[in-house]
């Protein structure tokens, strides 16, 4: 077992990942920024290391200094958490050169997968059906022209290398894409690093669907069930929830076997997650996170399973529990992601500080934060600030429990998502379960006015 474990990672993710550590028996080391000097992760952390400015690029993005606090406190093994340097390959074949396990899947699947145009092939070769796009890099916008009219519009243009909504440009027509394929490529090269560009048939109204992947990286995964990710704005998730409310049985029969069957094929080790699209009663595969999510918890109450010591025990000791047997799922669980940003202004980052802090609580809530009173909100990384998960018997009793959880919390100094989560919670549309990823964009509820 580890004795001491780095934790490449900051906020609520960080604060997860150290007490999963501490209760296995761990040391957690947490680098930080100058910015995060007053988090509540490096203020319980065993070990902590200022490695660099507010600036991502100075400190979380800077592997030669997370290998040298590394290798300074003596730790074994990196664990990145989400975002930053989670899915970069070239970050796990660093550690692993240097002597530090990576807690995760292998630098090889990392790479296929991360290309999400190399990730459709092989998932196409496994047998899983894909949405109908070009067959790898588009080159050049008059290549891209002529896919597009084979495909049939509308289409998608995406990043490669893409995730987290960034490098999708939906096109309806040829003046729309030649205005935006330039554009796509030059913002997948900022956000990313790599420009390269495939095209996808745009799937209009789907539900978004993802299930829980966890491989031995020798040919078995099993997989601990799926989660509802349809509702979104501008391809980002707001809430998730476990079981899907939008899917038959035979539906979530056939996404399961899809995903282990794609997991396996490329001898997958450790969590990650399958994602698919449900549209016109036909599923198709999307892409698969080669991280841990966000949304974690949402399975975790579900099947009661810590899905990060069993990811860290699969790294430490190669074994895990959630092989020996079938995991067992009970009830219903649901999270909403509170963001520092402020809905009656297009929902603009809002960081600034913390001027009380009052989580919810009761049966079945779970709530995932690194927030306290006095605590300042950097301007510099993401905006979540807290993950409430609930759990019921039922849907409709986890709906209820996170209305009351969302009107429980309060959170002041700064403007939150908090009134627009208990708005969508309470329409009718939610509460009937019959959504699409285009519900909030489209045709949910309209966030308050500036001054209202």
């Amino acid at each position: 077992m580890y004795k001491k474990i780095l934790i490449a990672a900051r906020g609520e993710i960080a604060l997860r990942i150290m007490r999963a550590c501490q209760e296995l028996g761990i040391r957690a080391v947490v680098v930080h920024s100058e910015a995060d000097r007053d988090s509540l992760q490096v203020k319980l952390a065993d070990e902590d290391v200022c490695i660099g400015g507010a600036q991502p690029v100075e400190s979380y993005l800077n592997i030669p200094r997370i290998i040298a606090a590394a290798e300074i406190t003596g730790a074994e093994a990196v664990h990145p958490g989400y975002g930053f340097l989670a899915e970069s390959a070239r970050f796990a074949e660093i550690c692993t050169s240097c002597g530090i396990d990576w807690i995760g899947p292998s630098p090889e699947v990392m790479i296929a997968m991360g290309n999400k145009s190399t990730a459709r092939r092989l998932m196409a070769d496994a047998g899983l059906p894909i949405i109908p796009g070009s067959e790898g890099i588009v080159g050049t916008e008059e290549e891209a022209v002529v896919l597009a009219g084979e495909i049939g519009y509308p289409v998608m243009i995406k990043a490669a290398a893409g995730g987290g909504g960034r490098g999708i440009r939906v096109v309806r027509d040829v003046e729309d894409l030649r205005g935006l394929f330039h554009q796509a490529g030059q913002e997948a090269e900022i956000s990313f690093g790599d420009s390269g560009l495939y095209l996808e048939k745009y799937l209009e109204a789907p539900r978004h669907i993802e299930v829980q992947i966890f491989g031995d990286g020798e040919g078995r995964a099993i997989h601990l069930g799926e989660r509802e990710c349809s509702i979104q704005r501008r391809h980002q998730k707001l809430i998730e929830e476990s079981p899907s409310p939008g899917i038959d049985d035979e539906m979530r029969r056939r996404i399961l076997d899809f995903a282990v069957k794609g997991a396996e094929s490329i001898r997958y080790g450790s969590l990650g997650t399958m994602e698919f699209l449900v549209s016109g009663g036909r599923v198709y595969f999307l892409e698969m996170n080669t991280r841990v999510q966000v949304e974690h918890p949402v399975t975790e109450m579900v099947t009661g399973i810590d899905l990060i010591k069993e990811q860290i025990l699969l790294a430490s000791v190669g074994v895990s529990r959630v092989f020996d047997a079938p995991p067992r799922f009970r009830g219903h669980a649901i999270e909403c992601r509170i963001n520092a940003e402020d809905p009656a202004r297009n929902f603009k980052p809002a960081p600034g500080r913390i001027d009380f802090w009052h989580p919810p609580g009761g049966p079945g809530v779970r709530v995932d934060s690194h927030l306290y009173a006095g605590y300042v909100v950097p301007p510099y990384y993401d905006s979540l600030l807290a993950k409430i998960i609930t759990w019921g018997e039922t849907r409709e009793e986890s709906r209820q429990r996170m209305a009351r959880s969302l009107r429980e919390c309060v959170i002041e100094g700064i403007p939150t998502t908090i009134p627009f989560l208990l708005s969508v919670l309470e329409d009718d549309v939610f509460i009937s379960g019959d959504f699409d990823t285009d519900y909030i964009d489209n045709r949910g509820p309209v966030p308050p006015a500036e001054g209202t």
